[in-house]
């Protein structure tokens, strides 16, 4: 990215810091982070080399390594620096002196790139390609989950059913919740059905769908998954009284407020989870080698990495869900 709205793809410098990992990415992902960085709603310095997303091959490795040429590893795309309050309680998606690749330094949308050792965890064969592609943001919504007081039975209502939506749906479903999903799109309720959930309903249908299902009361848990200030105010309204409320979406702008009396009146818990920390891309790791979650199908696109601009352009079109790329 050499500019807001401009990408190129550029030969660089191949990276020499024999100390750290030498990993050549396979596949890497398109996130809406990297879509706001590109459209400027998310400041960097130019030139930037964007990407948080990957999964890649281990192609050299430092003395007494604990990896070896060969292994496929993830990436935790977290910059931390090991030192500050929050990286020694383990909260280093947090760190006060941290950062995001793709972000505040070069990403992953590169032949090669050097990671630290700590920040990798391997990938089994068991786990397809695609599958594979989707960990890192599986990850982040094995995060996100962890926040909430999960009870099985009860229901929980997940707003936008992209790609994290999807996943955080199949989630809470897998944890024995009963899930409804809310989105526009019929294909998106559709796949979300498929997967698991009791129900599902357009914005304009979901307060008449979730009184039916919960007697009046409402969800327990509601999940912003949207990343839109009206969204987050519908699923403030849609809470249950005492409930939970999720914000998985990036939200980057104020618009005409939210319902704060609500959020007074119901007295909510509203979580805003940030990225993820090892453990939770361990877990990710896992859970998709499991084969308790459906992780192809939410792959709908491929592209090679020289047709940047067009896997770009490819995010978030209506019948688009998660965006890979080839290296």
């Amino acid at each position: 990215m050499v500019d807001t709205g401009q990408l190129e793809v550029a030969e660089v410098p191949e990276p020499g810091d024999r100390s750290r990992v030498l990993v050549r990415p396979s596949i890497v992902g398109i996130c809406g982070t990297d879509v706001k960085i590109l459209g400027g709603k998310i400041p960097v310095t130019f030139p930037r080399i964007l990407g948080h997303e990957m999964v890649g091959e281990v192609v050299g490795t430092p003395p007494d390594s604990g990896l070896v040429v060969g292994d496929r590893v993830l990436a935790d795309p977290a910059i931390s620096c090991q030192e500050c309050e929050m990286c020694r309680v383990g909260r280093t998606n947090i760190c006060l002196r941290g950062g995001l690749l793709g972000r505040d330094q070069d990403g992953v949308f590169a032949d090669l790139l050097t990671l630290d050792e700590a920040k990798l965890v391997r990938i089994p064969g068991s786990v397809t390609d695609d599958a594979a592609g989707l960990v890192q943001v599986l990850g982040t919504c094995v995060h996100a989950i962890g926040f909430l007081e999960v009870k099985p039975g009860r229901v929980a209502a997940v707003v936008g059913l992209g790609v994290g939506g999807q996943l955080i749906a199949q989630l809470l479903t897998l944890a024995g919740m009963r899930v409804v999903g809310v989105t526009r799109s019929g294909w998106k309720r559709r796949l979300a059905e498929e997967s698991g959930v009791i129900a599902t309903a357009p914005p304009d249908r979901a307060g008449e769908v979730l009184d039916e299902i919960t007697s009046g009361a409402g969800p327990e848990i509601v999940v912003e998954a949207v990343g839109k200030e009206e969204t987050l105010s519908k699923v403030i309204s849609l809470a249950a009284t005492g409930g939970q409320v999720l914000v998985f979406g990036t939200l980057t702008g104020a618009g005409e407020g939210l319902p704060y009396y609500q959020l007074y009146h119901k007295e909510l818990t509203v979580f805003n989870p940030r990225a993820a920390v090892i453990g939770d891309y361990i877990e990710a790791v896992r859970l998709a080698g499991s084969g308790e979650l459906r992780l192809e199908p939410l792959v709908t696109d491929r592209f090679s990495l020289d047709d940047a601009k067009d896997a770009f352009a490819r995010v978030g079109e209506p019948d688009s869900l998660k965006v890979l790329m080839t290296v």
